[in-house]
C-alpha cells in the first residue's frame, strides 16, 4: 500500500515537468471522434507538467468528414475556486491506491495500472491494444487522499477503435466516477466540469496543482486536425470526491 507525502502533491508539479504529455494516438483505421485523443509521454523542462502530445505516424487517418474538433485559441486557465467547506470538513480518504475505475454515465469499466515516469524523465502511458486499460500516474495522490488524483486513458485503440476513455466528452456534471481501492474501499466522484485545452497553452497549475480537498483528473487528447495528423489539444474532466 502506497504512503504518500504532502511533499509528493507538491511535487506533481515539480517532479518531472515531464508529467502528462501524452504524443502518438493510436487508430490507424477509423477516424478518431471529436473526443479523440491519445496519450503519449515526451519530456519538458521543470518545474512544471506539460500537456500530451501527439505524432503524426501514430495518429489514425481521419476523413475529411471528420468531427474532431479543430484547435482554437488558447483559453484562460481557470481559476481555482476557493473551497465553499473549511478544508477540514472536505471529504478525504487515507492512502491506498486504486485497482480500478468505473464510470456508470459512459458504460466504462476498467482495471488501471500504475504507471510513473521512465528513467528519462517522460511519462509511462497505458498499451494502446484494443481494449487497454486506462492508468493511475503514481506521482499523484491515490484516489480519495487530498489533491488531484491523475488516471491517463486512450480515446482510440491501435485497430481504430474506441479507447477506454472515448467517452470523456460525453460525461455531465453530476456523473459519477468510481474508483476501487486495494484497501476495499470505493472512492466516488462527481464530475464538475471537462475541459478543452490546447497543448500549448495547458493550464498546468488549474490541471495538477494542489487542492483543498481530494479531487480526480481523467486525461486524455483531443482535437485531431486530420490536415496534420495531430491531435492539437487535451481534454480534461475535473471531477469531486462525495463519498
Amino acid at each position: 500500500m502506497l504512503t504518500p507525502t504532502g511533499d509528493r502533491r507538491r511535487g506533481l508539479l515539480a517532479s518531472a515537468a515531464v508529467v502528462l504529455l501524452l504524443t502518438g494516438c493510436a487508430g490507424t483505421d477509423p477516424a478518431p471522434t471529436a473526443a479523440s485523443a491519445e496519450p503519449v509521454a515526451t519530456t519538458a523542462a521543470p518545474p512544471s507538467p506539460a500537456p500530451f502530445r501527439t505524432s503524426a505516424a501514430s495518429a489514425s487517418p481521419a476523413p475529411a468528414s471528420s468531427t474532431a474538433a479543430p484547435p482554437g485559441p488558447a483559453p484562460a486557465p481557470p481559476a481555482p475556486a476557493p473551497p465553499s467547506t473549511p478544508q477540514a470538513r472536505l471529504p478525504v480518504l487515507a492512502a491506498a491506491a486504486p485497482v480500478s475505475v468505473r464510470i456508470p454515465a459512459t458504460g466504462t469499466g476498467s482495471v488501471l495500472l500504475s504507471l510513473g515516469l521512465r528513467a528519462d524523465g517522460s511519462l509511462e502511458v497505458p498499451p494502446t491494444f484494443p481494449g487497454a486499460p486506462a492508468s493511475w500516474y503514481t506521482g499523484s495522490p491515490t484516489p480519495g487522499e487530498r489533491g488531484p488524483a491523475v488516471l491517463l486513458g486512450h480515446v482510440n485503440a491501435t485497430d481504430g477503435g474506441p479507447g477506454v476513455f472515448a467517452g470523456l466528452r460525453s460525461l455531465a456534471p453530476g456523473d459519477r466516477i468510481e474508483v476501487a481501492r486495494e484497501d476495499g474501499s470505493t472512492a466516488v466522484f462527481a464530475v464538475e466540469r471537462g475541459e478543452q485545452y490546447p497543448k500549448d497553452a495547458f493550464p498546468t497549475q488549474a490541471v495538477y496543482g494542489n487542492t483543498a480537498g481530494a479531487e480526480l483528473r481523467l486525461i486524455t487528447c483531443d482535437g485531431y486536425d486530420p490536415a496534420t495528423g495531430l491531435f492539437d489539444d487535451n481534454y480534461v474532466v475535473y471531477a469531486r470526491l462525495v463519498a
